[in-house]
């Protein structure tokens, strides 16, 4: 009897050391997969702050244009695109082509160079750029 209550507590410290094991396996699962998916997450967000620049790119680009159709000064298809986004000037490059007079088409393109500022993802990337184009018919 003596043998049988031996082998079950060897059994028992058996089981409660293949319990710790598994505890310390998955802790060391977690160290190497945590900086995986730390990283995919700042890509994700990174990712998602370059689609929203290009958004207010594209609005620029139409904004500038409906300026440009609606007022002949050459400065206003610049002043429009600036004004109707919250992007900083010092990357943003309007250039407009194409005025004539009622009937014609006035093309404005929109240039941003965009920075990519998230921690480790963005020194990866590098500054993008980001351009949008748009084209409407001149009416004055």
């Amino acid at each position: 009897m003596r043998g049988n209550v031996a082998e079950s507590e060897g059994q028992c410290l058996r089981s409660a050391e293949g319990v710790h094991g598994h505890a310390g396996q998955a802790a060391v699962e977690l160290a190497l997969a945590l900086p995986l998916v730390a990283l995919l997450l700042l890509t994700v967000v990174q990712l998602g702050l370059l689609v929203r620049d290009q958004v207010l790119v594209v609005h620029a680009a139409r904004e500038g244009a409906r300026q440009a159709a609606v007022d002949g000064a050459p400065d206003a298809a610049r002043k429009a695109a600036l004004g109707s986004t919250g992007l900083p000037s010092r990357g943003l490059t309007v250039s407009m082509s194409g005025r004539g007079g009622p009937g014609s088409h006035v093309r404005v393109e929109v240039r941003y160079r965009a920075p990519t500022d998230v921690p480790l993802v963005g020194a990866a990337l590098g500054d993008m750029t980001l351009h949008a184009s748009a084209t409407m018919r001149v009416e004055r």
